[in-house]
Order: structure tokens, then sequence, then C-alpha cells
């Protein structure tokens, strides 16, 4: 059953159901929202450097002339390890986690917030495991260097 999710489901939709599910728990459980002074202004910082951070990811990755396609990665045509990829192996993904950590920060939802991990759970699992194999397997030695100076989310 493992098997079957891995590289199935795009990253962006992923993102999209848990966003979906943080505002859905936000406003079903109103009474597990605690705002905090200054809730919005954090989310906003939060969207944005998500934002900025996946970003810098895709313009590397169009610079690189690589795929974007997250579900192929075996047609990756280089390893991408300078600028925010020598930060993070995933800084899309990075950037999208951020960005529902500011969802989470919006609404002030303690059960939006608390999706988070399984986020980042849900990807390393069915994404991001599954691209390293393939990576690994592409282009070996090289990839396990970077694997190895490069933290895989920060």
């Amino acid at each position: 059953a493992r098997k079957m999710l891995e590289l199935k489901v795009p990253p962006l939709g992923v993102c999209a159901l848990f966003a979906v599910a943080i505002v859905g728990l936000a406003l079903a459980f109103p009474g597990a929202n605690a705002a905090f002074p200054g809730h919005r202004a954090v989310a906003v910082a939060a969207v944005m450097l998500g934002v900025g951070v996946g970003g810098a990811g895709v313009i590397q990755f169009l610079r690189a002339k690589t795929t974007l396609t997250p579900l192929t990665p075996a047609r990756a045509s280089s390893i991408v390890a300078s600028g925010i990829f020598g930060f993070s192996r995933n800084p899309m993904y990075l950037g999208m986690a951020v960005g529902l950590f500011g969802l989470a920060a919006w609404w002030s939802t303690l059960p939006g917030y608390a999706l988070l991990p399984l986020f980042c759970a849900y990807l390393t699992a069915f994404q991001i495991k599954p691209e390293e194999r393939a990576m690994q397997a592409r282009f070996g030695d090289e990839f396990l260097a970077y694997t190895a100076r490069v933290r895989r989310w920060i």
C-alpha cells in the first residue's frame, strides 16, 4: 500500500489538501483557535517567506534546465546544489510547509498547527525518499556527497 502513494500525488495538490484541512479545522473547531498578538503579521511573513523559498527553488531548477515535474524525478538532468539548495535539499517543499504554517497562524488554529508535521511526514515518505532513490540511482556518489552536506529539510 505504501508504494501505491509514492510519487503519485503532486506536492502542490498535497499542500492544497492540507490548506483546506487547516481552514476547515479552524472553522469547525473555533474553540481550538488560540490567537496571539501579531498572529496575522506572523502569518503574512510566513507565507511570503514560504513563497520566496519555494520560488527560489523553482527559479534555480529553471536556470539549470532540469525537470520541475516532481512525479518523475528520474528525468532530472542535473543536481542543483547551489543557492537555496545549499541550505535545503527541498526548498520547494520547505516553502510549502512554511506557507502552511502561515495559514495556520492566520487562523490561529491549534489543530491546523498539528497538521504541519503530518504534511512534512507525508512528503518525506511518499515524495522525498522516492525522489532521493531516483537521484541516487541516476547520479550515484555525486548525489550521496550532496546529501551528506545539505539537510533534507533545514
